[in-house]
């Protein structure tokens, strides 16, 4: 998926160049202000890399009526630039397209930067019906992503100048993280998360809304949500997972989180309210598997600083069950690293992309929760 169409202005969101318009700025060229528009509303990001003063930037946003999510303005290669925004967004070169009329531009992102989808002003009309560019699914988050960038920003310029420690930062903030059972509801925006997100999807792949509506009332199993607020604004759903309780190891099989709740103070609050749960009823150890690439190294972070620890002897052989089946068509028994048939991607073989269980005993008082997050047992 497209996460983040960049825009080039001259010849090409402009019907003109800014710096020739002999004292009045040039329209916005009404096809790709369209396409922008259209994109927009399907949750993708908006974003400039131009050659031009910043002042051209402000314009685009005035004449489009479109808060861009980033914007680089100046005389240095594009694919600096594009660099610079992928830095600021959080992104991935094959996560985000470039768009500019001048081919020699187009030849440079594409060398510097290959992973990166580059398209000429001619190819967006073609480019809109393009699997890359049509989610699945748009959820009411989903169409206020580029909204939240902006807040994103807001709180980023803020906490530069900021002079106590993360955590006096988040009550500062007023931040509220609320973790929950999932309902029916919910299961269109977390099969979104599992569309969307890779640096924390601990199962490496997109999970069916059919699947998770079939969890929900699993035997055994826990599908949770989490929530996050602050007085920037209201992220909504930014996280879930899926957990699967027996008497002594508690199962996480999926566990996902957007990236803007990327320190935030979600993902440790969630997993020691999981071992809180667990030890709660008895268990002696939370397991979460996770496939091992290249993508996801921020959760695995993420867990080794929770005090989970990796263990080589769980790797996961290959894999034939096929990808995204519901409990319906295949079991949920245990495998291997604990993960069930629909968790495991078709084909996988052992390596790179081998699941890994992240373990953490439950022998030991744990931390509570901090003062922002809420619960609703």
């Amino acid at each position: 998926m497209i996460k983040c169409l960049i825009w080039d202005l001259d010849n090409t969101l402009f019907a003109g160049v800014y710096l020739e318009s002999a004292g009045q700025s040039p329209p916005v060229d009404p096809g790709p202000a369209a396409v922008l528009a259209e994109l927009a509303g399907r949750g993708i990001l908006q974003a400039i890399a131009s050659r031009n003063p910043p002042q051209a930037a402000s314009y685009a946003a005035q004449a489009t009526g479109h808060q861009f999510a980033a914007a680089q303005c100046g005389w240095g290669a594009k694919s600096d630039a594009i660099a610079a925004i992928l830095h600021d967004l959080g992104l991935t070169p094959d996560e985000v397209a470039f768009v500019d009329d001048d081919a020699l531009e187009r030849g440079e992102v594409s060398f510097a930067l290959p992973g990166v989808l580059v398209l000429a002003p001619e190819d967006l009309p073609e480019a809109l019906g393009w699997p890359q560019f049509s989610p699945p699914i748009i959820t009411a988050e989903g169409r206020r992503r580029g909204e939240l960038y902006i807040q994103r920003r807001a709180r980023q310029a803020e906490a530069a100048a900021f002079g106590g420690s993360p955590e006096a930062f988040l009550r500062y903030c007023g931040t509220q993280v609320r973790i929950g059972r999932a309902g029916p509801a919910d299961v269109p925006r977390l099969h979104e998360l599992s569309v969307r997100t890779h640096q924390f999807n601990s199962a490496g792949l997109v999970v069916s809304e059919a699947t998770l509506a079939e969890l929900l009332t699993a035997p055994g199993h826990q599908v949770v949500t989490v929530r996050l607020a602050d007085r920037f604004g209201d992220d909504g759903l930014v996280g879930g997972g899926v957990i699967r309780s027996a008497e002594s190891t508690w199962q996480v099989p999926l566990l996902m989180m957007s990236c803007r709740a990327m320190g935030r103070g979600v993902i440790g609050p969630l997993l020691t309210w999981i071992g809180l749960e667990a030890a709660r009823v008895g268990a002696t150890e939370v397991a979460v598997a996770c496939v091992v690439n290249e993508r996801n190294v921020p959760l695995r972070i993420a867990l080794a600083s929770a005090g989970f620890r990796a263990s080589d002897a769980d790797a996961s052989p290959a894999d034939t069950s096929p990808a995204n089946a519901s409990p319906a068509d295949t079991s949920l028994a245990d495998a291997s690293a604990g993960q069930p048939a629909w968790a495991r991607p078709a084909g996988r073989s052992p390596g790179p992309n081998r699941t890994v269980a992240y373990r953490i005993g439950l022998d030991r008082p744990l931390a509570g929760l901090p003062d922002w997050v809420v619960t609703d047992d």
